[in-house]
């Protein structure tokens, strides 16, 4: 197969890993710069073009779109997907994963357990958001974050009321969560790759930050997750529409929550923490599952 890959930075060690994986398997995978694709719009002829020259010929393309680059990534993304090129990830669940209040209102809508969350767009609201929550303490995040970014903890009424105020004051968009306390510094990472979960690991915080995210200097060991956790990383993947996903959970007193669900979920923490070859199983999903034309989103909205 030919394989075309959206993302800025080659040297990444998840970019590495799947360039390896298609090779071993005889598949020649291409890494487009995502920022240097173009798109060209005419009456049924959908064409990308690379660095000037039109993208013919892929089988599939495998979105690993920087956060920060996201509307215009889907763009690229949406006309792979009208030239009928096969998307691991498909734009629309992308675009869903990638805004916080629409995934959880997805999630919510599903039955999927959440933490407690509020969103308003007055700051004279605070305190009523604040309320909502059963804060304080509550975790305040801003909508577009991503690895831990913008998410800050705040411990008393008037030092959320001052993080909530200073965000809107500065045009910022941010949920309000409550502040899952017994998951004491910790969650979980499911990766789900075609409808099952085919790793699990466990991220701790660095000291003295509530955070997990190994980018902000947590760390991963090897986890053996609940039959309830397991199916609720199965059911967000299907209903936000993803075929490959991390699941972020906290364990809380009434069972597994949803933190986020990351449509591209980083390789080096999971497949060290469990030895297992995830970028190969992205591989053979492709393979197996690459159809031209089968772009047909799963899910509304």
């Amino acid at each position: 197969m030919k394989i075309a890959m959206l993302a800025r930075n080659p040297n990444l060690y998840s970019h590495k890993r799947l360039v390896e994986a298609a090779e071993q398997r005889g598949h020649e995978l291409d890494i487009l710069n995502t920022t240097r694709c173009t798109v060209h719009i005419a009456s049924h002829r959908p064409e990308v073009y690379y660095n000037g020259e039109p993208c013919i010929g892929y089988d599939a393309v495998i979105p690993r779109i920087g956060a920060s680059i996201t509307n215009y990534g889907l763009s690229i993304l949406r006309q792979f997907e009208m030239r009928g090129c096969w998307p691991l990830n498909e734009s629309v669940a992308i675009g869903r994963s990638r805004d916080k209040l629409r995934s959880m209102q997805i999630l919510a809508k599903h039955g999927l357990g959440l933490p407690l969350t509020a969103y308003a767009n007055d700051p004279k609201q605070a305190e009523e958001i604040i309320k909502a929550v059963k804060g304080p303490p509550v975790v305040i995040k801003l909508l577009e974050g991503t690895q831990g970014i913008g998410v800050v903890l705040a411990e008393t009424m008037s030092s959320a009321k001052s993080v909530i105020e200073a965000f809107r004051g500065a045009n910022v968009n941010i949920l309000v969560q409550e502040f899952i306390k017994e998951a004491g510094g910790t969650d979980i990472r499911a990766l789900v790759v075609g409808g099952k979960v085919v790793a699990a690991m466990k991220r701790t915080g660095a000291p003295d930050d509530f955070r997990s995210n190994l980018h902000r200097g947590g760390s991963a060991q090897l986890i053996k997750i609940t039959p309830e956790e397991r199916s609720t990383a199965v059911r967000a993947a299907k209903h936000m529409g993803l075929n490959v996903c991390g699941v972020d959970m906290l364990r809380s007193n009434h069972g597994p929550v949803i933190m986020e669900v990351n449509s591209s979920p980083g390789l080096e923490g999971i497949e060290n923490a469990t030895g297992k070859d995830i970028a190969g199983m992205i591989i053979d999903y492709v393979a197996a599952n690459a159809k031209v034309g089968k772009t047909k989103t799963k899910g509304k909205g």
